[in-house]
């Protein structure tokens, strides 16, 4: 696997599932955040921050908290979709990467978590 600084780089040969476990890694000594709880149900592969979700792997694709705006730039450019939580309505803060998407994983997790951390 890559550096640290490389999570979540397209081509990096690792799962997504190995690539989450990196990125929980290295975001587990920042304050506030927790990680996935296991379990059954939604949120159970979810990181948070102060009990509120910003990161979570599903089916395959990082899934992360962000404001519309960015979400919509995000979708505008290719790089991924509105997440839908399996309810027929997409969420308008809430994007799934697209697994081909060469955009680092850290960066926009880190992005999440401060957008979900000043919410409110």
């Amino acid at each position: 696997m890559g550096e640290h600084g490389e999570t979540g780089r397209a081509g990096d040969g690792a799962a997504p599932q190995e690539r989450f476990e990196v990125l929980i890694e290295e975001l587990l000594g920042v304050p506030g955040v927790t990680p996935p709880r296991g379990g059954s149900g939604f949120g159970r592969t979810a990181l948070r921050v102060d009990n509120k979700i910003f990161a979570m792997l599903v089916r395959g694709h990082l899934v992360v908290k962000l404001p519309r705006p960015r979400v919509d730039a995000l979708i505008a450019a290719g790089e991924g979709f509105r997440f839908d939580a399996n309810k027929g309505t997409p969420m308008k803060e809430w994007l799934s990467l697209d697994p081909a998407s060469a955009l680092p994983w850290r960066p926009l997790a880190q992005e999440a978590l401060e957008f979900t951390r000043g919410a409110r």
